[in-house]
Order: C-alpha cells, then structure tokens, then sequence
C-alpha cells in the first residue's frame, strides 16, 4: 500500500518562494505518476502540476506556469514543487497524490493521497 507525506508548507509572503516534498513512507514512487494539487477555504480541489513516472513529462495549470516547477527524484522516492512569486491567491492545502498510469490533473484519477501541507501567502 502506497503512503504518501507531504512536507515544506508554511507562511510566507508574497513574492516568495517554498518547495513542498512529497514522499512515500510506505511503497515506491517509481511508477507511478504525481499530481500536486490544492484546496483552499471554500473551493474544490484543483490539480495544479503533474510529472510522469519518469519525470519526462510534466504538466502546469494556467494559474501556476511559469512560476511553479514539479520535478522528481526516484532514487530518494520523492516528488517536489518548487513554488516562486508566491501570490495570495496560491493559498491552500497543498496534496499530492499517487496514479499508476498517465500523469493528469484530473484528481477521480488518482488512488492514493497524502494528508497535505498548508501554504499561506500573506504579509
């Protein structure tokens, strides 16, 4: 059975930068696809970036590219999200999720989640 972690939010003000991790204490990442995705107060769950399982592809929501940047490493058995000029509006939990198959936004797809991390950007 799959466990993901999620790790690496926290508060930060706009124009920053966090990297959230997402690591499997339980089972391996290596093929299986990661989708990070948020859920803020009020709002449904929106998939923001997926990486293949090689990490060959990659995939961006409208409202995050050109400032998130998701990438793996299978040997350490973690995904990140690199996060710059951090805005008000990215305030959310943050998850990520685990599909053994293509890499998609669309979170029905996903089996396996992580508990989130929470990302603030205030000042």
């Amino acid at each position: 059975q799959l466990q993901l972690v999620e790790s690496g939010g926290g508060l930060v003000q706009p124009g920053g930068s966090l990297r959230l991790s997402c690591a499997a204490s339980a089972g391996t990442l290596d093929y299986y696809a990661i989708g990070w995705f948020r859920q803020a107060p009020g709002k449904e769950r929106e998939g923001v970036s997926c990486i293949s399982h090689s990490g060959g592809k990659a995939d961006y929501a409208d409202s995050v590219k050109d400032r998130f940047t998701i990438s793996r490493d299978n040997a350490k058995n973690t995904v990140y999200l690199q996060m710059n000029n951090l805005k008000p509006e990215d305030t959310a939990v943050y998850y990520c999720a685990a599909v053994w198959g293509r890499a998609t936004k669309k979170r029905s797809q996903y089996a396996y989640w992580g508990q989130g991390t929470q990302v603030t950007v205030s000042s």
